[in-house]
């Protein structure tokens, strides 16, 4: 392996497990602080940590001369990627005051698979893996969350709506990415989260010194290493990364997620859950690998002469 790609795995192995336990500061901060006032902070936070980085990236972007290229067309692209953000974010937020780290990480996982089936509305067409891993997935969801009574906790079905909001998002940047400068869009949305979240918390929560004081660590770890080091991480690994290896490392997210809920916070599995969990990991990884498997013998065979 060369050394570029080496050392771009391991910053997603380190992406992927700064998102994990990021589950378990998001559990704990619930303790203190309700999910809105939370999600305000931790998006200020990220918004500040990732801006000299954004203002640097955006220095040596020459903006065109059609909407495209626009800072406007950024404003307006990072304003409704924003909405997305902060729609899925307190939806997961709220749905971990009453599910464990492990379970939201898994569902939240869920929008691997996503994605591609949300495509299917916006002209994208996808292929027989990803159905594959759907259905995995959905045995998987069923095995982690369905109790014996064929109900499902309030929590958990908070963070499943969650997943089909953060699939929307990441069509939206897919969408976005490509027409201007990724990190100044990053640092935009997050502003606009963490925005729409303070103005909910104001009405809605109370906000008191000392509760944010007492939820300090947490908050500063959801803002400053979930949010603002660990998306650069992810932008500079992904430069030099290969997609399948991206696509492992990153779906890895769910599992120290877990690890992250058994060891800091006593959460525990039945075998049940377990197995719904490598259903729903297999069932990301088979969505993900299989596209790149046919894309990757498809260009070796346009690649034959004629």
């Amino acid at each position: 392996m060369r050394p570029a790609g080496l050392k771009s795995d391991l910053l997603l192995l380190t992406t992927a497990a700064i998102w994990g336990f990021a589950f378990v500061a998001q559990r704990v901060g619930m303790d203190y602080v309700g999910p809105f006032t939370f999600g305000g902070i931790r998006f200020a936070l990220g918004a500040v940590v990732l801006a000299p980085f954004a203002v640097r990236a955006s220095a040596g972007h020459g903006y065109g001369q059609g909407d495209n290229g626009t800072f406007a067309f950024q404003l307006r692209g990072g304003l409704v990627a924003g909405i997305l953000l902060f729609g899925g974010a307190s939806l997961q937020q709220m749905g971990l005051v009453y599910t464990t780290a492990g379970n939201a990480g898994f569902i939240t996982g869920l929008y691997v698979v996503l994605v591609p089936i949300l495509g299917l509305f916006v002209g994208r067409h996808t292929n027989a893996g990803t159905w594959t891993g759907a259905l995995m997935a959905a045995a998987g969801l069923y095995l982690l969350c369905v109790t014996d009574t064929f109900s499902i906790s309030r929590g958990d079905l908070l963070v499943l709506f969650s997943a089909f909001l953060w699939a929307g998002h990441v069509l939206l940047i897919d969408r976005l990415a490509p027409r201007t400068q990724v990190l100044a869009l990053a640092a935009i949305q997050f502003a606009v989260c963490a925005g729409l979240s303070l103005l909910v918390a104001v009405v809605f929560e109370t906000i008191t010194w000392q509760a944010i004081i007492s939820a300090l660590w947490a908050i500063l770890y959801g803002g400053i290493m979930s949010v603002g080091i660990a998306y650069t991480l992810q932008v500079v690994a992904q430069k030099n990364a290969h997609p399948a290896h991206a696509a492992i490392f990153l779906s890895l997210e769910a599992v120290f997620a877990v690890i992250g809920g058994w060891t800091l916070l006593d959460e525990t599995m039945s075998l049940k859950a377990l197995c719904g969990c490598a259903l729903m990991l297999a069932g990301m990884l088979v969505s993900q690998l299989y596209g790149m498997y046919v894309r990757r013998n498809n260009h070796q065979v346009s690649d034959q002469p004629c």
